[in-house]
């Protein structure tokens, strides 16, 4: 989870010509599959992709992260300041987990993971769905374990099953004296 501390503030309104005054919060937020859920129900488009998300994508996302309800004002507050905003980046980055896969480059198979997809990892992978609030990344990784534990025993090549008997065959002879 990560806390945000926003001090009292303000700021001017240049659409009403005024001051705008803020009081100091705390903001907790989770980066989980619960969020991304409901960024990708309002946006109707995937979120875990590499295209660059808009200032206005951003701030719903880090209003979609809240725990509590917050304002579009003060998710855009946490966005407009260079030190909370990194650390929003510097939370959702971060791994959460002690777990490092080794994926290898040529990987097929889907491009697109939208919530959907990962709800039905869960079911098919028979993943509990109290890990919808995990950190997302963690989730995410749990879903490759399982999914790499779950896959069936690769099958040896011939030539392969072939020096290892050969390998055998030549250590008896070695052994026996043959």
């Amino acid at each position: 989870m990560l806390t945000i501390e926003l001090p009292q503030d303000e700021s001017f309104d240049q659409s009403k010509g005024e001051f705008v005054y803020f009081d100091e919060m705390t903001v907790k937020m989770e980066h989980s599959l619960v969020s991304l859920s409901e960024w990708e129900r309002h946006y109707k488009k995937a979120f875990l992709t590499d295209e660059d998300k808009t200032p206005e994508e951003t701030i719903y996302y880090i209003k979609c992260m809240a725990l509590e309800e917050i304002s579009m004002r003060d998710a855009s507050r946490i966005y407009r300041n260079p030190k909370t905003l990194k650390q929003v980046f510097d939370y959702i980055n971060d791994p959460a987990c002690a777990t490092t896969i080794n994926e290898k480059k040529e990987k097929k198979g889907r491009d697109i993971i939208t919530a959907e997809i990962l709800y039905y990892d869960l079911i098919a992978l028979q993943i509990p769905f109290e890990v919808q609030y995990w950190h997302l990344n963690r989730l995410l990784t749990l879903i490759k374990v399982c999914s790499i534990k779950n896959e069936p025993p690769k099958k040896t090549s011939m030539n392969e099953r072939y020096s290892r008997q050969k390998a055998i065959n030549e250590m008896n002879r070695a052994k026996f004296g043959m």
